[in-house]
């Protein structure tokens, strides 16, 4: 079982997050029980800012047992498809935002989605199994 994981729940775990930081951490530790965890480039990127240094990051994603997973054409494709049904669906944003990108790459890449930003990805990415650590 491979689980996408989003940059979300990266932050809760990294961040201690008094509201998310234990339900997140709790969550990736049943997906690893499952499985590996994976993160697109969008995600990697965007976590990575949150820490001082490049080693400093690559150290806590290993710890964690979080591999880089690289997006393909066809993840990208999936993507602009997917931005283009939130156009046509009234959506204001004007360029691919990183979410589409993400919820591609979790759809082609990998089982499901561990994300606490559910219901974008159900709406958008039909048939993607989105797992959200908030809930039970």
């Amino acid at each position: 079982m491979i689980t996408a994981i989003d940059t979300n729940v990266l932050i809760d775990v990294f961040g201690a997050d008094p509201a998310f930081g234990e339900k997140s951490a709790a969550a990736v530790r049943r997906c690893l029980h499952d499985g590996a965890l994976v993160a697109c480039a969008v995600v990697w990127a965007q976590t990575a800012v949150a820490f001082p240094s490049r080693e400093k990051f690559a150290r806590a994603m290993n710890d964690l047992s979080v591999a880089f997973d690289p997006m393909t054409g066809e993840t990208a494709l999936k993507a602009a498809e997917a931005w283009r049904r939130y156009r046509a669906h009234g959506g204001m944003r004007t360029r691919i935002a990183s979410d589409f990108l993400i919820g591609a790459h979790a759809q082609g890449r990998a089982d499901r989605l561990l994300t606490r930003d559910r219901g974008f990805f159900r709406r958008y990415f039909a048939g993607l199994k989105v797992l959200d650590p908030s809930r039970p």
